[in-house]
């Protein structure tokens, strides 16, 4: 099978982030899978909504690509899954969120699960995105630590660097575990690559969570669901399908408009 990994990052801007992503992908899809990473030019030097809703645009547009160039599914590399059932309602290969994904295999983990973004800009974002998938009873927390997307990419090789993200991340979940909490999520795909370093990583007993090998697994499975069953999204609400000519008129639309 062949899978669309969609970064928020471009390999200009985040060379050492792509190079260790793309060792991880390697080592943890099934044989025989193919994972293509692509980027979206950021803006990684400010945490905002209006960014997501600028790359969430683009997204949209390379999940209808992706699907015309013959991949089988399509994820969105990214936790705060900007544009997910927007992508999901103009394609029917599958389409898997980072966060979506990781919330859900975190119920399975414990009962309450708590998230540390980097940056509390991101806050508001997160609770939306668990309201919208349901989880107000098990998500019930969220904290930052204080980085712009840019900042925490320096970070990777760099043992030190490391080490202080860790501290950080650490004393935001500290509170969340003390409350009840008893798994954690790193609030995004590079925070969640750079303590993949970190075998068996806890804090204070509640596992932190690896949002990659869990969506790319996901991605795997549903594209073998598809493949035995035909199981696909539901086309009642959400993500019913809009006609071919309103999607060709929406990738045809100048970027940003």
């Amino acid at each position: 099978m062949k899978i669309w990994y969609q970064s928020y990052v471009d390999y200009e801007h985040g060379a050492s982030y792509w190079d260790e992503l793309r060792k991880h992908l390697d080592a943890i899809v099934d044989p025989g899978t193919q994972i293509d990473i692509k980027g979206i030019t950021p803006h990684d030097s400010y945490a905002h909504a209006i960014v997501e809703f600028r790359c969430a645009r683009e997204v949209i547009c390379n999940a209808v690509k992706a699907e015309r160039e013959g991949y089988d599914a399509f994820i969105i590399g990214h936790f705060q899954d900007a544009g997910l059932y927007e992508a999901r309602s103009v394609v029917d290969i599958p389409v898997l969120g980072m966060g979506e994904a990781s919330m859900l295999h975190a119920c399975q983990l414990g009962q309450r699960t708590g998230i540390v973004t980097i940056n509390r800009r991101y806050i508001p974002w997160f609770h939306h995105q668990i309201g919208k998938y349901g989880l107000k009873e098990r998500v019930t927390g969220v904290h930052a630590m204080d980085f712009e997307p840019g900042q925490i990419l320096a970070a990777f090789g760099s043992d030190e660097r490391l080490e202080t993200v860790r501290a950080l991340f650490e004393a935001q979940a500290k509170p969340l575990v003390a409350e009840g909490v008893d798994v954690l999520i790193p609030g995004g795909g590079i925070p969640m690559l750079l303590f993949s370093q970190l075998q068996a990583h806890r804090v204070d007993g509640a596992p932190v969570i690896n949002g990659i090998p869990i969506v790319v697994k996901l991605a795997e499975m549903a594209v073998k669901l598809r493949r035995l069953t035909g199981l696909g999204v539901s086309r009642t609400s959400d993500y019913v399908k809009p006609p071919l000519e309103i999607i060709e008129e929406f990738m045809a639309h100048p970027k940003g408009l």
